[in-house]
């Protein structure tokens, strides 16, 4: 079991429908993983009265993956994030590429589409004039909307505006790859930031329908009682943050995690299925899935 998750994990939400028939096919040679596409996720933290605060986006119900769950602004490596030798300050993508354990070219296109992509998602900028300073709050609307249209390259945004991406404000903290029966898989790095002095977070996202800043406690109670309808990974976080007390402790716990890839493999035993997430012994999916009853609605969380 992975250290951090120690006396910390919990049952996972029954199967989505369709895993069952897509493990069966996968188990049985019919199904052809899709290879991961790198992306990048960053848990947004400030500090409240009674300890730290997530920021959390509902996805819409018409997106396409995670339809209805709450999560953390991210997205896809765009193709543009590995070039273009963006203005940088802090770790340089050398060291940031050991630490996530792969080349330079993709360290800095993860590290570039956390930064991106908190930036079009919660209008959150991880940037500023130089090494010590923070850009300074503003509308940029005009900017995030083009970002978002591929109008407008990351590295040419901070280029324009005289900026330089602060790789020091983020903490690696995860990496989870979606399982090989799913019909869209990523290869994702999280990463932990606190909330810049003087910035806001955005209120709407385009594609979310709410937002809310929730203590770790209570969006894993939300989660329990089944109000947060979360994907394991979010909600693993979630649970991993609940001892910190403040976004500080968490980049500085960041530091002493390891970012080894957790994959979900499924079981078959006849009628029985079971998914477990590598590095998290009691984090488990179990339940009773006839094969002519694809549906995940006679499964449940046993762990």
């Amino acid at each position: 079991m992975a250290a951090e998750s120690a006396g910390r994990t919990r049952p996972a939400p029954p199967m989505p429908p369709g895993w069952p028939e897509r493990i069966r096919a996968l188990a049985a040679g019919r199904l052809t993983p899709l290879v991961p596409k790198p992306s990048a996720t960053v848990v947004l933290l400030r500090d409240g009265a009674a300890g730290p605060q997530a920021y959390l986006l509902r996805r819409r119900s018409s997106m396409a993956f995670a339809a209805g769950m709450y999560a953390y602004p991210g997205g896809g490596v765009d193709a543009r994030d590995a070039g273009g030798e963006p203005g940088w300050a802090g770790p340089s993508p050398e060291q940031w590429a050991e630490r996530l354990g792969v080349d330079r070219a993709t360290a800095q296109a993860v590290v570039c589409a956390a930064v991106r992509e908190t930036f079009e998602e919660a209008g959150v900028l991880l940037a500023g004039p130089d090494a010590d300073s923070i850009a300074p709050a503003r509308d940029w609307t005009a900017e995030r909307a083009a970002l978002e249209a591929h109008q407008l390259s990351f590295a040419d945004f901070l280029r324009e505006n005289r900026l330089v991406l602060r790789s020091d404000l983020l903490g690696g903290w995860a990496r989870w790859v979606t399982p090989a029966f799913e019909e869209r898989r990523y290869d994702t790095w999280f990463f932990v930031a606190a909330l810049p002095p003087g910035q806001l977070a955005a209120h709407e996202v385009g594609e979310a329908d709410r937002v809310a800043w929730l203590p770790p406690a209570e969006a894993v109670r939300g989660h329990a009682e089944g109000r947060y309808g979360m994907l394991p990974p979010t909600i693993t976080v979630l649970r991993e943050l609940l001892p910190l007390r403040s976004a500080a402790e968490a980049l500085a716990a960041a530091e002493r995690r390891t970012l080894t890839p957790v994959l979900g493999e499924a079981e078959i035993m006849g009628d029985r299925m079971t998914i477990r997430w590598s590095g998290y012994d009691d984090l488990t999916i179990d339940g009773h899935y006839p094969e002519d009853d694809p549906s995940a609605e006679n499964g449940k969380a046993e762990r």
